[in-house]
């Protein structure tokens, strides 16, 4: 069992930026590929960023790349989320998750094992 818990949410305005931090505990933590996800309201969850194990592969959706950042510190079993350039689209409740894999860069929510509770970012334009 893996526990999620996701921080670092809140309202921004256009233009500005957040940090999403996300601590990992129970399994080894180096063993998952740990993703983001958002679910505005009325909408479905979609992905947002994935990184492998070492943290040397990312892969980002199209609506974020070049704003958003993804990284991991191992040693503290935490994964991050970097969002410069805030725009009121990005609006939604953001999602952690881990699957379990050290192979690939899963993207789809049902690929991934656990998720977090999520935490909300408004952005006002």
């Amino acid at each position: 069992q893996v526990q999620l818990v996701e921080s670092g949410g809140g309202l921004v305005q256009a233009g500005g930026s957040l940090r999403l931090s996300c601590a990992a505990s129970g399994r080894t933590f180096n063993n998952y590929a740990m993703g983001w996800f958002r679910q505005a309201p009325g909408k479905e969850r979609e992905f947002v960023a994935v990184i492998n194990w070492s943290g040397f592969s990312t892969y980002y959706a199209d609506s974020v790349k070049g704003r958003f950042t993804i990284s991991r510190d191992n040693a503290k079993s935490t994964v991050y989320l970097q969002m410069n350039s805030l725009k009121p689209e990005d609006t939604a409740v953001y999602y952690c998750a881990a699957a379990r894999t050290t192979l690939t860069l899963p993207h789809w929510w049902h690929e991934y094992d656990y998720w977090g509770q999520g935490t909300q970012v408004t952005v006002s334009s």
